[in-house]
C-alpha cells in the first residue's frame, strides 16, 4: 500500500519542490491549486518502485513553458487530467501511474490531480530531481531514441482563444520542439502527458524517490519556518547536505524570453573579484566565478534564496536584492539516465554559449577526481 497524499503534504511538496525548482519549476499558486484540488477530489496515492508490476504503463506528467511570468498563460487542473485521457485513448490501454519530469514549485504536484480523478498512481520517480529547461532532460533516456512515442498537450488562455489540445506521435527529440511551440502559442505554459513506457524501463532510468525527497525537504522547512532568521536556510543545507557558495546584492539581471518559450540570460551577484554569474535557461544551469571558474553546474542543484530561506524564481529576482546561492553537488542525490545522456546538452549549450556536458558527464563533481 502506497502513501495517501493529504492536505498537509501539499504545502510540504510546494516548499521542497520550490528549492528543487532551481529558479524555475512553475508557480507556488499553481502548485497549491493542483494539490488542494487533488486532495479534495480524491485520494492520490504515492507508490514506490517495489509496488509496481514491470509491465504496468507509466507516463510523464509535466508542464511545458517558461516560468518567469513574462506571458499571459492560463492552465487549469483539468488540463492535466485531459492530457492523460488523450494519451490513454491513443494508447488504447490504461495508464497505471504518472511520474513527473522534474520537481518544482508546482511540478512536484503535476501527477496528483489525475491521480485523484482518474486513479492513476503518483509514482515516486522523477525525470530529474531538480528542474531543467528542456523536455529531453526529463525524458529518462528517450531524448535520442528513434522509438515512436505518444505525447499530448492541453491548455491555453481561453479568453484570448489560445486554448490548444494536441496529440503528437514520433521520436521524442522531434516532438519536443513541437510541444514547446504549442506552449508558446497557448500563452507560454501548457500541461502535458507524454512517453507512456513500461515500468521495467522506468525502474532502470528514472530518479527514484523524487517526490518523497521533496516532501521530506518541505517538512524540514515547515518545521524550521517558525524559528529564527537562519533556521530555514540551515534546514535546507542540513537536509540536502548543501552549501551557500555566494551571497550578495544582485548587480545585474539580463534575461530575455525567446520564441521557443525559454527565458535565457545571466544574473550577476556581487561586484568585482567577488562577483558570480548565474547562467539562466528557465532554471539556473551554471555558476561562474569572476575569473570564469565554474563553481556549480547542472545537474547540480543551484537555487537562489532570499536571506530568510525563501526560494526565489528567476522571475522574482530584481537588481538590488540581496540573495544567497545554494549549491548541492550531483553526487548527493539520485540522478536519472537523461541527465547523463550526451544528446540533451547541445541545444542548451547553444542557447547559453557555455559548456555543460563536460561537467554533467564527468564521473565526479566539476570534472575533478575526489
Amino acid at each position: 500500500m502506497g502513501r495517501i497524499l493529504v492536505e498537509k503534504d501539499v504545502e510540504a511538496a510546494i516548499r521542497g519542490g520550490s528549492v528543487f525548482a532551481c529558479g524555475g519549476g512553475g508557480w507556488v499558486e499553481h502548485g497549491r491549486m493542483l494539490g488542494m484540488a487533488a486532495v479534495n477530489a480524491g485520494q492520490p496515492e504515492l507508490v514506490s518502485a517495489e509496488e509496481i508490476e514491470d509491465d504496468a504503463i507509466i507516463a510523464t506528467a509535466a508542464a511545458i513553458g517558461a516560468p518567469a511570468s513574462t506571458t499571459e498563460w492560463q492552465m487549469l487542473g483539468v488540463d492535466y487530467v485531459n492530457a492523460v485521457k488523450l494519451v490513454q485513448k491513443e494508447l488504447g490501454q490504461p495508464i497505471y501511474g504518472l511520474m513527473i519530469g522534474q520537481n518544482g514549485k508546482s511540478s512536484t504536484l503535476n501527477a496528483w490531480l489525475p491521480g485523484a480523478i482518474l486513479g492513476t498512481k503518483v509514482v515516486d520517480a522523477v525525470g530529474d530531481m531538480r528542474a531543467h529547461p528542456t523536455g529531453d532532460m526529463g525524458s529518462i533516456g528517450m531524448a535520442n531514441s528513434p522509438e515512436t512515442m505518444i505525447q499530448a498537450v492541453v491548455g491555453g488562455n481561453r479568453s484570448r482563444h489560445s486554448y490548444i489540445e494536441m496529440v503528437a506521435k514520433g521520436a521524442t527529440a522531434r516532438i519536443s520542439p513541437i510541444l514547446r511551440t504549442a506552449s508558446d502559442m497557448s500563452g507560454g505554459f501548457i500541461a502535458s502527458c507524454r512517453n507512456p513506457l513500461p515500468a521495467s524501463y522506468v525502474k532502470r532510468h528514472a530518479a527514484w524517490g523524487g517526490i518523497s525527497h521533496a516532501l521530506a525537504l518541505g517538512e524540514a522547512i515547515l518545521e524550521a519556518s517558525g524559528k529564527s532568521g537562519n533556521a530555514v536556510v540551515d534546514a535546507i543545507l542540513k537536509t540536502l547536505d548543501g552549501a551557500i557558495i555566494a551571497q550578495g546584492i544582485v548587480s545585474r539581471k539580463s534575461v530575455t524570453y525567446t520564441p521557443e518559450a525559454f527565458d535565457v540570460g545571466t544574473i550577476t551577484v556581487g561586484q568585482g573579484t567577488s562577483a558570480v554569474t548565474l547562467h539562466v535557461m528557465n532554471e539556473y544551469m551554471a555558476v561562474d566565478g569572476a575569473d570564469g571558474q565554474r563553481l556549480a553546474s547542472f545537474p547540480d542543484i543551484i537555487t537562489t534564496l532570499a536571506p530568510d530561506g525563501y526560494p526565489l524564481s528567476v522571475g522574482e529576482i530584481e537588481e538590488g536584492m540581496e540573495i544567497l546561492v545554494l549549491h548541492v553537488e550531483k553526487t548527493k542525490f539520485p540522478l536519472s539516465s537523461s541527465v547523463v545522456d550526451p544528446a540533451v546538452y547541445p541545444p542548451v549549450e547553444r542557447a547559453l554559449g557555455i559548456d555543460l556536458a563536460s561537467y554533467a558527464l564527468a564521473p565526479s563533481p566539476l570534472g575533478k577526481d575526489t
